[in-house]
């Protein structure tokens, strides 16, 4: 009986074997299962060999953190940039401004209250309006008069609310002036100075049209938190204002504040029925336009750019991923020679590359709240460090800086940062799956 000798194996045989195994269907284990998790989690942590890869990886997740941060902080900004522009601008001017076309507005009680019929009016407040030098002992400047009744001006809850000095009781018999802090200090003065205004709307002479000089005593002031209204604007009674200005009995035109801004439009067309033709009418949108949509193209196209702050971080994680996947080619290969499948390798760097994003996105949104609930601190602080003084509320126009975070757009952001980190971990994740484990395993 002759005996079988063994069989010369020839080079390259075994990973033809190799290779017929893996074509072979392996038994699929269920999606996600517990060894997917334990080997992304390990991947995730750093060794000595491998801690260049763990250093790319702290990098995606600080990129992927704070381009989300600053979109948070930014969109809040913006947001209570334009609600506190918007409520201040609102405060102080009406809604819907009604106009006498033609002839002076002298029947402005009548009217007034022809508007106050109107469901959802608050107040029309008559008004006269005009622009003056205003001077004291040591300085001398720009305002606007803002003539009105003290009724008006009481119904006016940004100036009423938020007199600092003096007081608006009796504003109508004081002959007095009500003026902002602001021009209270640039002019040098303080409650019951006197001040100067100048018109150059006078008195006609043989020599032409003399200016109309007036001293008024200071009789209050406020602060509304709006630069450009605390160092312009200054309050007058009506009657003095019709003196002043030379309106004898009439009006420039009467503003109206009504329950619901957004709605103005309805409100306009029911106060134009209730008035006749004769007036024309105008609301706060079509007179703010431009500025309100300024500010709408501001806040599109920062949130255009720093949305590519959170896309730069995902491509990040893509080349992350990509050396990651390069650097454990040969674990992969030795999982797929043990029967892992190739939608098991693929989940596991899935898992991995979302890990970065999931988490880093999350950390995002935590540190973007914390800094916007204590932005006025953190701006002190900057400003204290930097010797700077930061956001000039002659620039600005605010004298705070607010942050108003949106539940709806803050939600959107956490989702666009999360679908991008998962979005990124795909393409590195098939790469891992299709990785051939003959050609990985061939040099080592």
């Amino acid at each position: 009986m002759t005996k079988s000798r063994p069989q010369k194996v020839r080079q390259g045989e075994i990973g033809e074997h190799m290779a017929v195994g893996l074509d072979k269907p392996a038994k699929e284990t269920m999606p996600f299962a517990p060894f997917e998790w334990m080997l992304a989690f390990r991947y995730l942590r750093a060794r000595r060999k491998e801690g260049f890869i763990s250093v790319i990886a702290g990098f995606s997740f600080v990129g992927i953190m704070l381009g989300v941060a600053t979109l948070i902080i930014v969109m809040a900004v913006m947001n209570g940039f334009r609600a506190d522009l918007f409520s201040k601008i609102l405060g102080l001017n009406g809604h819907v401004v009604v106009l006498k076309i033609g002839e002076p507005f002298k029947d402005y009680d009548n009217v007034a209250k022809q508007i106050t019929q109107v469901r959802g009016v608050q107040h029309a407040v008559p008004l006269i309006e005009g622009q003056v030098m205003v001077s004291s002992r040591v300085q001398a400047t720009g305002g606007l008069v803002r003539g009105m009744s003290e009724e008006g001006i009481q119904s006016l809850n940004l100036v009423a609310d938020n007199v600092q000095f003096g007081s608006l009781e009796g504003f109508d018999e004081s002959r007095g002036v009500a003026v902002g802090t602001r021009l209270a200090n640039a002019l040098g003065v303080s409650l019951n100075d006197t001040l100067t205004l100048v018109s150059p709307r006078g008195a006609t002479t043989p020599f032409g049209t003399a200016p109309r000089t007036k001293s008024y005593p200071i009789t209050a002031i406020f602060e509304m938190g709006m630069s450009e209204y605390d160092r312009t604007i200054i309050f007058m009674p009506l009657s003095e204002a019709q003196k002043f200005f030379g309106k004898r009995d009439a009006v420039d035109y009467i503003e109206v504040m009504v329950d619901d801004p957004e709605q103005v439009g309805a409100y306009q067309a029911a106060i134009k029925g209730e008035i006749g033709r004769t007036f024309q009418t105008t609301d706060w949108q079509q007179r703010n336009q431009t500025f309100f949509n300024v500010l709408n193209v501001e806040r599109l196209v920062m949130f255009i750019i720093l949305s590519l702050i959170i896309l730069v971080a995902a491509l990040n994680i893509i080349s992350g991923m990509m050396m990651l996947v390069k650097d454990k080619s040969r674990d992969i290969a030795i999982l797929r020679t043990m029967g892992a499948s190739r939608g098991a390798v693929m989940r596991v760097f899935l898992i991995t590359g979302a890990a970065i994003g999931v988490v880093g996105t999350l950390a995002g949104f935590v540190l973007g709240v914390v800094f916007c609930w204590n932005i006025d601190i953190i701006k002190e602080f900057v400003a204290w460090v930097t010797n700077t003084q930061l956001f000039d509320p002659s620039i600005y126009y605010l004298t705070k800086l607010p942050a108003e975070i949106d539940p709806y757009e803050t939600a959107w952001i956490v989702a666009m940062g999360l679908g991008l980190s998962i979005l990124a971990t795909i393409y590195p994740s098939w790469r891992a799956s299709t990785l051939d484990p003959v050609e990985a395993l061939r040099y080592e």
